[in-house]
């Protein structure tokens, strides 16, 4: 057996995640006390939910670095171990999710977004370079920025945060106080 295999095979199985969802229009929509449609923020609880794992909280927050910021701060004092966040990883002016949570990350994971970019190019082909898709670890909690499309966001926890989730942690929390 591999080391990597061994290490996944001891790892956590469950983990307590925390969903953001960043998206100003449905952020206003909710301000204004109309329904909501977020299906990505429910594709991730649904896929943390039927993997095992407990979603402790989610938010819904228009595209502002501070708040971002703010947000994803009060997250990892929470309960939660790893903090989804859907939306905001494009190249549009209004996206500023990595803007916002890169100064965070004490250790970046550049593997996951170069995997997500190489998944998503055999799928849609070049416009997969325009997605910022990244993740990194912030006192031993992972954080973990998707796109906010729901196939976006289906590829990337089906594909590489299930897998992998319980194995980062693990080595994560090495350490970690």
């Amino acid at each position: 057996m591999s080391i990597p295999s061994i290490h996944k095979e001891r790892a956590q199985k469950s983990a307590n995640v925390f969903i953001v969802t960043c998206s100003t229009s449905k952020a206003e929509q909710k301000t204004r006390g109309l329904p909501v449609d977020d299906p990505s923020g429910d594709d991730i609880e649904k896929l943390m939910r039927e993997a095992g794992h407990r979603v402790t909280g989610r938010a819904l927050i228009p595209d502002r670095v501070g708040l971002l910021r703010r947000t994803v701060r009060k997250a990892l004092k929470s309960e939660a171990e790893a903090v989804i966040i859907t939306g905001g990883t494009g190249i549009a002016p209004s996206d500023v999710t990595i803007e916002g949570v890169a100064p965070l990350l004490e250790k970046d994971i550049p593997g996951f977004g170069e995997l997500f970019r190489k998944i998503s190019y055999d799928k849609i082909g070049s416009a997969a370079m325009m997605s910022r898709a990244t993740a990194g670890v912030v006192k031993g909690k992972v954080v973990f920025c998707l796109p906010g499309s729901p196939d976006g966001v289906k590829t990337a926890v089906r594909e590489l945060i299930l897998p992998e989730l319980g194995h980062v942690l693990s080595i994560a929390k090495q350490g970690s106080s």
